[in-house]
C-alpha cells in the first residue's frame, strides 16, 4: 500500500496546512451523525430504513432542510401529476336533466 500510494502520503504538508491526520475526526463525525441517532434504546433498523434516516439526518445537520423540502415537493408533485391529463380551461361540466 505504502509503495503504491507514496505520492499521496505527505503528512508533513498536510499537518502544516492544518489538516487532521487521524481517524478521530471521522470517528467523531460518525458518532455524531450515526451512533447518537441510530443506537437509542429499543431501536431496530432495516438497512433501507437506516439509510433513509441517515440521509435526512445529514440534510438537517448541514442546514439544507428548506432547500431539500422545496426540491422534494417539486419532484413529488411532478411525479404524482405526470400522467393526469389536463383539461382545456373552456371545458365545463353541465347538468343534464
Amino acid at each position: 500500500y505504502f509503495d503504491r500510494h507514496r505520492d499521496r502520503i505527505h503528512y508533513d504538508r498536510y499537518l502544516a496546512a492544518g489538516y487532521p491526520i487521524a481517524s478521530g475526526v471521522i470517528e467523531g463525525a460518525c458518532r455524531h451523525v450515526v451512533k447518537d441517532r441510530m443506537e437509542r434504546a429499543g431501536m431496530h433498523w432495516t438497512l433501507p430504513g437506516a439509510q433513509a434516516l441517515l440521509n435526512l439526518r445529514c440534510v438537517a445537520l448541514n442546514n439544507e432542510w428548506e432547500s431539500f423540502m422545496n426540491h422534494y415537493i417539486q419532484t413529488e408533485t411532478a411525479r404524482l401529476h405526470a400522467n393526469i391529463p389536463s383539461q382545456p380551461p373552456s371545458t365545463r361540466l353541465r347538468l343534464v336533466a
